[in-house]
This record gives C-alpha cells, structure tokens and sequence, in this order.
C-alpha cells in the first residue's frame, strides 16, 4: 500500500513537472473581479499587455464583478492550478472581505498562490463640484447636519472605496445612505450627474474628474500624502488623527500551483512593472510603484497574512458586516 503511494505521488509529481516545463501554451485568463471601466480594470489591461509580451501567449483581460470582488476571485481560487487563471486581487478581495462578511467564498490564505504585489494606491475623499466644503472639516460639520439627505457611491457593496467610505462615516459619527454600483466608474458618472454627494474612489478614478474640475477633492484617506497628489492633504494632517486606508493590488493563482510556474508569472510580473513606459502610465493613474523586494510571492504571502490580521481589528471595531 505504502509503495502504490509512492508511486502515485511519483506520478502527480511528474505530472506536474511535466505541466510547469511546457506553461504556457495556450491564452491565459487574468480575472479582474470588478466591473469593465473601473481601477482595477485599467492595471490589469496594463499589466496583462506585458505578460503576454513575457510569456509568448495571449492573456485575455475577464471582467467578473459582484460580492465585493469575491465572486470572480473565487472562480479562480476553484479553477485548476495549471497557470492559465490568474485573479488581480486587492485590498478589499484579499484582506478586508474575510471580516467584512460572514461568510466569505475563499480563504485568502489558504486557497491562493500568492504571485506578485503590483502597486500602491491612495483612497480619495471627493465630492459633488457644488457640495458646501472645501475640506475635511467643513465636510465633517456639513454631513453632521444634513445626513439624512446626504447619499454616498461606491463599486459594490463590501468593496474597499465602499468599507473606507463607511470607516470614515463611522469616524466622523455619521449615518450615511449608501448606493452601490457595479463599478466605481458608474459611481463616479453619477455623482459627476448631482445624483450623489460623494464617494471614496481610488486615486486612478479620482485624479482625471480632480484635473477636470468636476470634482472637488478634499483629503487623501492616509495617514500620509500620496507621491501622486502631494498638495492634497492627508486626512491624518485634517484632524481624523491616524486615519489611514490605503489600498493595493497583487496577483495570485490558486492553491497548487506548481512553484516554478508561480516564478515564471512573477518574473513576468516584474519585468513588466520595470518597463520605463509601464511606471510612467502607473504614475499617470496615481499608482505608486512598489520596490523589488515587496514584488516577491513571499513578501505578498506575508503581507497578505498581516493585511488580514490588521483589517480584521479594523473592521471588528467598526461594527460593520456584510451577509
């Protein structure tokens, strides 16, 4: 018995062997768990434009939205470990959402490969163009007294411009209506249209309506200032002391992977993120770019296990929770 198990774990590892050697050889899918148009959206495409110059094979950009981003992770995280399903996980997917819900679809830790942190971003504080606050004071004295006619926008319930939004009305001890949308781009468009008040975006979707005037922005939701709008203040600097949300991006593949495959999709990764054309439209968006040595799939895999830990008593503390 114990020498028929051997050989079939001879076998499963020859197998996949077998599989890394050759990977790839036809379309990759990289799953991007929101609605087409939002931030998300805008970096996978970028990103996986270089992955198919790396690995010599097409890599289709899948559009998957709902629950807060766990629907299309979650499709990955079942999918089988061969290397041809790759999720762009975030914040909210891979850290906020196993204490936002009661019951999440996956567990971040236990049912993905952790492959590569993309890129930084900062969360904005942005308002109607005719709201009566130039900033995060005058907001906080304005929403006191008018919430119950005030209504916020986010990509979805349980997404992170939707939990930061909602950690800030809980900061400041207001009560807010919130209107969800599939994508952070429809939230946007709506609010551009005077049928909301604000909402909490990513810098990417922020920065062009903030360029535009057709928006007023009026704190970075950080501690600290962001490199990609360095005359925007922090709400940490406004008053809200150590308010920090900062959000992220990273790829995974699901659990099983075989590891030279997960090197490869991160070697690819980061050639990717060094191309002087691929940083400069990062920096464009407002994402901040991440230093080699956070790149690696064991960095990801130990900060993913703190982001969790860290937004766990975050969120615990807050009250808020999602069926």
């Amino acid at each position: 018995m114990l020498r028929m198990t051997a050989v079939a774990a001879a076998l499963v590892f020859a197998a996949a062997s077998a599989l890394a050697q050759s990977w790839p050889t036809r379309p990759i899918t990289l799953v991007v768990p929101f609605a087409a148009g939002g931030t998300s959206d805008v970096i996978a495409r970028l990103v996986a434009e270089g992955l198919r110059a790396q690995l010599g094979q097409p890599v289709l950009v899948e559009n998957l939205g709902g629950a807060g981003g766990m629907l299309g992770a979650s499709r990955v995280a079942k999918s089988p470990p061969d290397g041809y399903q790759i999720v762009l996980g975030n914040v909210g997917t891979h850290a906020q959402n196993q204490s936002l819900y009661k019951r999440p679809l996956y567990n971040v830790v236990t049912d993905f490969e952790p492959v590569a942190l993309v890129t930084d971003q900062s969360l904005v504080l942005v308002v109607r163009k005719d709201f009566p606050a130039s900033n995060l004071r005058e907001f906080t004295a304005y929403a006191k007294a008018n919430q119950a006619k005030l209504q916020y926008g986010s990509a979805g319930a349980g997404s992170s411009n939707h939990l930061a939004c909602a950690l800030l009305n809980s900061a400041l001890g207001i009560d807010v209506t919130h209107v969800p949308y599939r994508s952070g781009a429809q939230a946007m468009q709506d609010m551009l249209a005077g049928r909301l008040d604000y909402q909490c975006p990513s810098a990417p979707t922020a920065i062009p309506q903030m360029e535009a005037g057709t928006v007023k922005a009026l704190a970075i939701m950080s501690r600290n200032r962001s490199a990609s709008m360095p005359t925007l203040p922090s709400a940490h600097e406004q008053g809200l002391t150590d308010f920090d949300i900062p959000t992220w991006y990273a790829l995974f593949l699901p659990a099983g992977t075989p590891a030279s495959i997960v090197r490869e999709v991160n070697r690819a990764t980061v050639a990717t993120l060094a191309m002087p054309s691929v940083q400069q439209r990062l920096k464009e968006i407002g994402s901040d770019l991440v230093s080699p040595e956070r790149m690696t799939p064991d960095h990801l895999a130990t900060f993913v296990a703190a982001e969790v830990e860290k937004w766990a008593r975050v969120i615990k503390a807050s009250g808020i929770s999602l069926e």
